[in-house]
């Protein structure tokens, strides 16, 4: 394939899962974060940040560390199940995110961006 070809495939695929990724994470939440970061709530804006931004460390850490497709979608799938379950640990362990989310209290996001960060970081130097 050529080098072009093959970048867009690679692009475009990981644009796809971080989207996926947004959807899927959105909806295991037991609140909305659009709605809530229309409204002007940091704290679920910092924590979704925190999140995607874990996730898609992920994402170029295996796009950099994988020569086949197949193995970089299976790297993904892997990060993005990893994340998700990360994030409903947490807040069971926390057991008061959705009422802190929904009240605004950014340290409580930042505490929950961080998380998801930082099991992206660790995601990610797996991966090399």
């Amino acid at each position: 394939m050529p080098a072009i070809l093959n970048y867009v495939l690679h692009l475009a695929t990981a644009i796809a899962l971080v989207l996926a990724f947004f959807v899927v994470y959105t909806r295991v939440t037991p609140y909305d974060e659009i709605l809530l970061i229309r409204q002007g709530n940091c704290a679920a804006a910092v924590s979704l940040g925190g999140t995607l931004l874990g996730f898609s460390v992920t994402i170029a850490s295996a796009l950099m560390h994988t020569d086949d497709y197949y193995e970089f979608c299976g790297w993904a799938g892997l990060a993005m199940l990893i994340q998700v379950l990360v994030f409903v640990v947490a807040t069971r362990m926390l057991r008061m995110s959705k009422d802190q989310i929904e009240a605004n209290n950014v340290g409580f996001g930042i505490l929950l961006g961080a998380i998801s960060l930082s099991i992206g970081l660790v995601n990610a130097g797996s991966i090399s």
